[in-house]
């Protein structure tokens, strides 16, 4: 990727910042903005920036205290839902995908990750709003074959119709609204209306929620990590 991709990191360990910037800082099209060592420290940061210097990635590590990854990201995903999220975590990931996914994060890497996979996932989450192993695309699919644990994903799932599953497929090619109007000869708004009524009937929180949905439901495959 030629384009700089502006990263802010969050972790209550200085070492573990200071590590993941010295392992990026030999990256042309990565750069490490912003470096905070609890919740509150980043969010008041993110309040004083301008549009144009604000981060595309937040880096963000599970177990802070006192206000813990997850509490961060919900605030985040609230606040600034576009902004991509990276979970950080010492711990296996099975735990906490389920919580994950309802919270729209793009992306989980154990803290032991090697640089490759770390600039690896940095890249794919900026240029397709995920990053997926192929362990996590295993794990994703097993949803399928069990039923509660999908519905506890998705609250609210209903049937989608034909012409929102088009939607969907579009969503996950990362086709705008004026894009996906143009292809299926409907106005933007009329988009933007299928596009909320599939993110209620799916209960799903943002464009992430869609793209893991697809997945799960066989309507869209990722790039996978091998």
């Amino acid at each position: 990727m030629s384009r700089n991709i502006k990263l802010v990191l969050v972790d209550d360990e200085q070492l573990i910042l200071e590590g993941i910037k010295m392992l990026l800082s030999a990256q042309k099209n990565i750069s490490v903005d912003f470096m905070a060592t609890d919740g509150a420290e980043i969010l008041a940061h993110l309040e004083t920036i301008s549009k144009d210097d604000f981060p595309d990635i937040a880096m963000i590590d599970v177990q802070m205290q006192p206000m813990d990854g997850f509490e961060l990201v919900e605030i985040l995903k609230k606040n600034y839902p576009d902004l991509k999220i990276i979970i950080l975590s010492s711990h296996y990931k099975s735990s906490v995908l389920g919580y994950m996914i309802k919270l729209g994060v793009s992306a989980f890497l154990p803290k032991n990750s090697d640089k490759k996979t770390f600039i690896e996932a940095i890249e794919m989450v900026a240029q397709n709003g995920m990053y997926f192993t192929k362990e996590d695309h295993e794990m994703l699919l097993s949803y399928m074959n069990t039923p509660s644990r999908k519905k506890s994903l998705f609250d609210n799932e209903e049937t989608l119709s034909n012409r929102e599953i088009d939607v969907v497929k579009l969503i996950c090619q990362e086709k705008t609204n004026q894009e996906i109007a143009d292809i299926l000869f409907l106005s933007p708004r009329t988009v933007e209306s299928h596009r909320q009524r599939i993110l209620d009937k799916i209960g799903a929180k943002n464009t992430v929620g869609i793209v893991i949905y697809a997945v799960i439901n066989n309507i869209h495959t990722v790039p996978i990590k091998l």
